[in-house]
């Protein structure tokens, strides 16, 4: 029997009540679901924190926020992808992590602004993702980077698109990633696994909140394409390595399981790490999971700091 926390418990309590976002259009779902400012004494002192516009491949900008823990000094680069089921979330919304995950693993960390489905749905999300992979590794040297050290992090959709862009640039002879760190990844888009059963309703991420998130990023032909569902991949090895972080009580939970497995029956090093008593969704949500998150980030700078080693 799952345990939770007193932070799910208060979490879920407090946002089980009322409309859910499933039952909102997209823009109604977006408008309830602002993140606030974090403030908190234990936000970091950054070097610099800086907005860009950059040029996508449809000619498209996107926005793209740089985090630099210090000046001077050549340090890894972290691509991150926000979570929100490809329909909401953006820089707003990932930036307490990002800040985290500058300072605790001395990375340039560089927040994705992806656009969103159903405005824009699959593929124009991915090809963002890649577009700005590419657009950071031939910038590394103005950002202060080392184009060698360059890690992909991403939560829930966020970590569907990081992992996606493994795969991708392993085919395309893209970038050379370095390591992923995946955060309760969306890995395989079917809704039958167990975990769909115990956690289905009222942990965070429901079944029907699954379907809707989905239903508007893609069409039904697109539900095992290794792009979506990475976990229908054919070949996982000579993929980098790879920290997956799983909440306990996720809808998400055995995919993940069967995605870290298949990385390492690949041959791929793998750290399958399980967050006791978590829901979906807690990464970065301060006002309830502040401590959550900065373990999880600690976690993700200890793995970056051994695999850089």
């Amino acid at each position: 029997m799952t345990q939770l926390t007193n932070e799910a418990i208060r979490y879920i309590e407090a946002n089980d009540t009322g409309l859910h976002y499933y039952e909102m259009t997209p823009a109604e779902a977006r408008a309830s679901r602002t993140v606030p400012k974090w403030q908190s004494s234990l936000t970091p002192t950054l070097a610099s924190i800086e907005d860009k516009k950059i040029t996508v491949r449809d000619g498209a900008k996107i926005n793209v926020r740089i985090y630099t823990p210090i000046h001077g000094k050549t340090l890894p680069i972290i691509v991150y992808y926000h979570g929100g089921g490809w329909v909401f979330g953006d820089l707003e919304s990932a930036d307490a992590g990002c800040q985290l995950l500058a300072e605790k693993s001395q990375a340039i960390v560089v927040s994705v602004d992806y656009r969103l489905a159903p405005e824009f749905p699959f593929p124009t999300p991915v090809y963002d993702a890649y577009d700005a992979l590419i657009w950071v590794y031939e910038h590394a040297a103005e950002l202060q980077g080392d184009p060698a050290h360059l890690i992909v992090v991403g939560d829930s959709a966020g970590g569907n698109l990081a992992t996606v862009m493994t795969h991708i640039a392993k085919r395309e002879n893209g970038p050379k990633i370095t390591a992923q760190a995946l955060i309760y990844p969306v890995t395989n888009i079917n809704f039958t696994m167990d975990s769909y059963e115990k956690f289905g309703a009222h942990f965070g991420l429901d079944t029907v909140g699954m379907e809707w998130f989905t239903g508007h990023y893609l069409t039904e032909d697109n539900l095992s394409n290794p792009l979506v569902s990475p976990l229908q991949a054919e070949d996982f090895r000579d993929l980098p390595k790879t920290i997956l972080l799983a909440a306990e009580a996720d809808v998400l939970f055995d995919e993940g399981i069967s995605y870290a497995e298949k990385l390492s029956a690949a041959g791929v090093e793998v750290q399958h790490i399980v967050m006791p008593g978590l829901i979906h969704s807690y990464f970065s949500k301060m006002e309830y999971f502040e401590e959550a998150t900065i373990e999880t980030v600690e976690k993700i700078a200890t793995f970056i700091n051994y695999t850089l080693s």
